[in-house]
């Protein structure tokens, strides 16, 4: 009789147990129902995130590429500050997503600051346009009302304006599209270099349709049509909401932050400052310092983390003057295109039109780089690092500098006529704007294969909880680079009396700028050569000396594995105490 009390009881708790799991599966009638509206919202999530980076992108280029025009034309600026005033928006507009994360993390949060950074975003992109195209001409009640801002009053707004527009493009970066929402954590080294490589593919074909129509749209006719930038913000802005409101915007993990990083390399410095001697002996890095055993204030893993992101500290630092050379597109190569013959065929080309013969190399290589990858990474077992193409990247923008001195001589031999810019009458070179087509292209070839393979040293080479960090870092080191080209434009300026980067480019020495900016590049690519093989292996993601990290990495593995066996226990068949014995 009990035996028989015991196998009804055991019978109820089975039906029970069915019941439950087939309510739990009744509102989405099958698990094929749910999955594929898990699937339909990523892939929703993933068109939002892609349209708001290319939004962004718009929004960031279109204003870029004529700044130094307006700048020159409109506030009477000289050369330099407008080229000085260009790299510093660039610059900060790379800076401020790393302030951004930090916020978001820390102090605001992430719902909260986005908000926050559309605003900011669609105010400086709104007052943008009042300035750069001031209406002339209103009617109020038949009255002719004229409306016009003194210099003063125009830079205060501009500044004000570059300042919101770029706190707003930092939160929006580093928010709403940061790179790990694109869920690389188990791509390989080949699905890495080709997502990288068609990411800055698509990013730079957005860039090519803002410097042609935007660049038109301020130069040219309908100057009002500059309105439609801080429309594509309200866009950006509308997709944002319809994302906060799906529950889509992408909530990274929190085991790491740029503080830490930053904590650990302060402690390490300041107990190797203290020279205690017990610390003496029993260290392979002056970063162990920092660790608890040692007397500092972090775990064996945060420490172990963090040398691992030290060891690509030279990878980053030979990216500023690189970096520095790259920002010559929107500054002394500008320049060197508004002084030069813009009439082809009667039309007037936009100035910053130019920019696309520097993107036109990346959209062709890319394709070819992925047969060339694809060959490269299919040999068993033995990853290429890409660091040969950041060499031959950097040689390449070296070149580039160097045409660029030559083109500017051989400009000046040309006889000067007077040219109509932004409704103003400029004296210029006769030369025609193409003859600067080469230094264009080799910039363009030098961001085919440099960038694409500095994303990818940068994330793979470190663990996988300091990912976003480590990219916060090319970041701040690229952003280094623009603070680096203004601090060389503004010494050269200062030191020559204004003969290196002259105002008006026929009576100066612009060539020898860029020669002496081509020899630092030259100096800079031998010595990340030397240190290459640094980074030659992809697929040994961490030597002997991180295996600390990778030790705890396994065991949060394990624990995972471990709370999805007791998951499958939970929902199996109850067990007879039998079978439990």
């Amino acid at each position: 009789m009990p035996g028989t009390d015991r196998r009804d009881m055991q019978e109820k708790l089975l039906l029970n147990h069915t019941a439950d799991k087939e309510e739990r599966l009744l509102p989405g009638r099958s698990n094929h129902a749910g999955n594929l509206s898990q699937s339909e919202k990523k892939l929703q999530e993933a068109i939002c995130v892609l349209l708001v980076e290319l939004c962004e992108r718009f929004t960031f280029f279109g204003i870029v590429c004529n700044m130094i025009l307006f700048c020159t034309v409109k506030l009477g600026y000289r050369n330099y500050q407008a080229a000085i005033v260009n790299m510093c928006f660039v610059g900060t507009s790379m800076l401020t997503p790393v302030l951004a994360g930090w916020l978001a993390q820390c102090l605001v949060g992430r719902i909260k600051l986005v908000c926050i950074c559309m605003f900011l975003h669609f105010l400086g992109t709104a007052l943008l346009p009042v300035v750069a195209f001031p209406f002339e001409d209103i009617y109020i009640d038949r009255r002719h009302i004229l409306h016009t801002l003194t210099k003063r009053e125009q830079k205060i707004v501009f500044y004000f304006a570059l300042l919101t527009a770029s706190l707003g493009i930092g939160g929006i970066r580093a928010i709403v599209c940061p790179l790990s929402a694109y869920n690389l954590e188990d791509c390989g080294p080949k699905e890495l270099l080709s997502f990288f490589n068609w990411f800055y593919w698509l990013i730079n074909l957005n860039s090519a349709v803002v410097f042609v129509s935007i660049s038109y749209i301020q130069q040219s006719v309908a100057r009002n049509l500059g309105f439609l930038i801080p429309f594509v913000s309200v866009l950006m802005a509308m997709i944002t909401i319809h994302m906060v409101r799906g529950e889509m915007i992408y909530k990274p993990k929190t085991d790491s932050s740029l503080l830490t990083t930053f904590g650990v390399i302060a402690s390490a410095l300041k107990m190797c400052c203290m020279r205690y001697r017990y610390f003496s002996g029993g260290m392979t890095n002056w970063l162990d310092h920092a660790k608890e055993n040692y007397g500092g204030q972090y775990s064996e893993t945060q420490v172990e983390s963090t040398k691992s992101l030290a060891r690509l500290f030279p990878l980053f630092a030979f990216q500023i003057l690189y970096r520095t050379c790259i920002m010559q597109i929107p500054s002394g190569y500008y320049l060197q295109t508004m002084n030069s013959n813009l009439n082809f065929s009667g039309f007037v080309l936009p100035v910053a039109a130019m920019n696309v013969i520097s993107i036109v190399p990346l959209l062709i290589l890319v394709p070819i780089l992925e047969c060339i990858n694809l060959c490269l990474f299919s040999s068993k077992g033995t990853g290429h690092s890409p660091t040969i193409y950041i060499v031959v990247g950097q040689l390449s923008a070296a070149l580039s500098v160097m045409v660029a001195g030559f083109s500017e001589i051989h400009r000046k031999h040309f006889p000067q006529v007077e040219q109509m810019l932004s409704e103003e009458v400029l004296l210029v070179s006769s030369m025609p704007c193409f003859h600067l087509a080469p230094q264009y292209i080799l910039l363009g070839v030098a961001e085919a294969l440099v960038t694409p393979s500095c994303s990818l040293l940068s994330f793979r080479l470190v663990p996988e909880r300091i990912r976003g960090i480590s990219m916060h870092f090319l970041t701040l080191f690229n952003g280094a680079g623009c603070f680096m080209g203004a601090f060389f434009v503004q010494t050269a300026h200062a030191g020559t009396q204004g003969s290196w980067f002259p105002h008006l480019l026929h009576e100066g020495k612009l060539e020898r700028f860029f020669f002496f900016l081509a020899s630092l590049m030259m100096v800079n690519t031998l010595g990340f050569w030397t240190i290459a093989h640094r980074y030659s292996n992809l697929h040994q993601e961490y030597t002997n000396e991180f295996r600390g990290s990778l030790h705890e990495e396994k065991l949060l593995k394990h624990e995972k594995a471990i709370k999805h066996y007791d998951s499958v226990l939970e929902s199996s068949p109850i067990l007879s105490p039998m079978e439990k014995t």
